[in-house]
């Protein structure tokens, strides 16, 4: 009889203080909703638009159910300054950090030729610079959190953008394209960098999830009903396909889990060549 002692807890958040990075809408949203549903005690959210921010923890804290609280901190998070200070005001709450998600980022798409060196700027700055900042300066947070059987978690959302060529010509997204694979690389980076540190790092790539930073391409694309039309499970994500793939990366379930790259997309990037 093989014996699994941890069984009932694989995704249990209890006493967790986690963070995430652009939390207040879209994916972010999803993704601290459900840390707070899976029993962290303080979940830390942050955007650069203060309203947005304030109006998301409210929502947040009226989940029912919850034994936690969401709180929100405004800055951006492409500037180190504002790292810092989100590190400062951070530790002036809790004393660790147990769960850190990378989930801001920034997109700009348009024909190479014509490209503008601040939109490139813009993408680098805050999809791989600001997480890698990010992360070095939490790492202190992190690594008093950690234990040998009980690691930290560094979660970097990325995107199948960083592992395929999915849009060139008058809607290229090249930049974008390369700044994710760089995020995903980065955290197989940390993964060796941090994971002696009792802290492990992972990326989540999704496809097309409605959201705000997609909608614009979505619809260039042919819209939601084509796109579900070209992938193999038929339609797009869900909230609670991001939640899922979140709390098995972050909860005791994922302890040796280091280094990988885990893709949400219901193999739409298999299926390319259909199209």
């Amino acid at each position: 009889m093989s014996d699994l002692p941890g069984f009932s807890d694989y995704f249990d958040l209890t006493g967790k203080v986690a963070l995430v990075t652009g939390g207040s809408r879209g994916l972010g949203l999803h993704i601290a909703t459900a840390l707070l549903r899976g029993g962290a005690k303080t979940v830390f959210i942050t955007a650069r638009k203060e309203p947005g921010v304030n109006q998301a923890v409210a929502q947040l804290n009226a989940l029912p159910g919850i034994n936690g609280r969401a709180i929100g901190i405004a800055g951006n998070v492409a500037q180190t300054e504002d790292i810092q200070a989100l590190v400062d005001q951070v530790k002036q709450i809790e004393r660790k950090l147990d769960i850190l998600v990378a989930n801001a980022g920034a997109t700009w798409g348009g024909p190479f030729e014509t490209s503008p060196d601040w939109a490139s700027q813009k993408v680098v700055d805050l999809n791989v610079r600001g997480v890698f900042n990010l992360v070095r300066l939490f790492t202190p947070l992190l690594q008093t959190a950690g234990s040998p059987s009980s690691p930290s978690r560094v979660v970097i959302i990325s995107s199948v953008a960083g592992s395929s060529v999915p849009h060139v010509g008058d809607h290229g997204t090249i930049m974008y394209s390369v700044s994710k694979a760089a995020a995903t690389h980065l955290a197989r980076n940390l993964a060796v960098e941090l994971g002696p540190k009792n802290i492990t790092a992972n990326s989540l790539s999704p496809g097309f999830f409605p959201s705000k930073l997609a909608s614009g391409l979505i619809e260039i694309l042919g819209g939601e009903e084509q796109l579900k039309k070209s992938n193999p499970r038929q339609r797009l994500g869900v909230p609670d396909d991001i939640g899922a793939a979140v709390l098995f990366l972050v909860g005791p379930g994922g302890n040796y889990v280091n280094g990988v790259d885990l893709t949400v997309d219901g193999g739409s990037r298999l299926a390319r060549g259909r199209l």
